[in-house]
């Protein structure tokens, strides 16, 4: 699975194109090479982070948003999207840097220029081709600069302590699927301490696999719970991210069983009440996926994306349409908020 990285760097390195030349030859013959080449790359061992230009007090009411930002392709859209949210901090899935697909640039950066926000950022992909079918042939010929996916936190906080937990030994998307997104990594979190906060608050991005089922979920989860228990042991956290629930009721005469029994289909759940964590104040039981600006779902959506807390009182959960300024879709999956009450 791999060992908890607390390496902090400014700058994640590109894989070099040799590796992987070797990886899309690899990925053709099995997934035997994966572990071998995942440890070649080095943007595997470290966390990016850029503090904030002026770092900002720690409020008394902290406003949590959790987003699959889909790539990160609308920083504009997003930077709205989080102002609408009152949002102090962040924790954003589905982030690119480098991919022709969103732009073939640093996308955090460019989003918080804007708010002059810091950043963390961990690889949880490196990818072997330019995206899904779509992607590959929107963007046939060109090349990715770095070819890195992940996680994020933004705020304009102080974060301390950031560590890159490895929820799982990777290689499922190693061949790739439907012919398509060949990647070298693994699903992953991204955990923090907020520097200023009156007690050791600790905060997590994370993306569960989609590809598998709800056993697979809850070993992901055990997982980022058996780390969080060296790294951070009963400590008061918020995690929040894409968990793929899919198992989870999607009618509406079920919607109370979102909040009211969530392990009896995604057993993940129950691994998080005896950590401590609790969702019932931080979710609405209403569905968080969406067909995006590629209307790749239909009807009937389900809830995907959670905050879970522990150890602290939350209140006034939100969904926010991800929709920019004019209407337009920009994810697949709505943004959650929460607030987060400081002693």
């Amino acid at each position: 699975m791999g060992s908890v990285v607390d390496r902090v760097v400014p700058h994640l390195p590109a894989p070099e194109e040799t590796v992987l030349e070797e990886a899309r030859a690899a990925s053709r013959r099995g997934p035997d090479a994966h572990g071998r080449l995942l440890r070649r790359i080095p943007a595997f061992a470290a966390i990016e982070q850029r503090p904030p230009d002026r770092v900002r007090a720690c409020p008394a009411i902290l406003r949590i948003a959790a987003f699959n930002s889909e790539r990160l392709g609308s920083r504009p859209a997003t930077r709205f999207l989080l102002e609408r949210a009152g949002a102090d901090l962040a924790l954003l899935s589905e982030v690119d840097c480098g991919m022709a697909r969103s732009g073939n640039t640093h996308n955090l950066r460019d989003l918080t220029a804007t708010g002059r926000e810091g950043y963390l950022f961990g690889a949880e992909f490196v990818e072997l081709d330019l995206g899904d079918r779509g992607e590959m042939r929107a963007h046939a010929g060109e090349r990715n600069a770095a070819g890195l996916h992940g996680n994020a936190i933004v705020t304009g906080l102080a974060l301390e302590a950031p560590h890159l937990i490895p929820l799982e030994a990777g290689g499922l998307w190693f061949s790739g699927f439907e012919g398509a997104q060949r990647r070298i990594g693994r699903r992953m979190a991204l955990a923090a301490r907020v520097g200023d906060a009156p007690l050791p608050l600790w905060v997590v991005s994370t993306h569960l696999e989609s590809k598998t089922d709800p056993a697979d979920r809850q070993r992901q989860i055990q997982a980022l719970l058996k780390a969080l228990d060296a790294i951070a042991p009963d400590a008061p956290c918020v995690i929040g991210g894409d968990f793929n629930t899919k198992a989870l009721p999607r009618s509406e005469d079920e919607r109370h069983l979102l909040l009211d029994a969530p392990e009896r289909y995604e057993p993940l759940f129950g691994d998080l009440a005896q950590a401590g964590f609790a969702w019932t104040g931080a979710n609405l039981a209403r569905p968080t996926q969406t067909p995006g600006p590629k209307n790749k779902h239909a009807p009937p959506f389900g809830k995907l994306d959670w905050i879970v807390a522990r150890g602290l009182p939350v209140a006034n959960p939100r969904i926010v349409p991800a929709v920019d300024r004019e209407g337009r879709a920009v994810s697949d999956h709505e943004m959650i908020a929460v607030d987060v009450r400081l002693p």
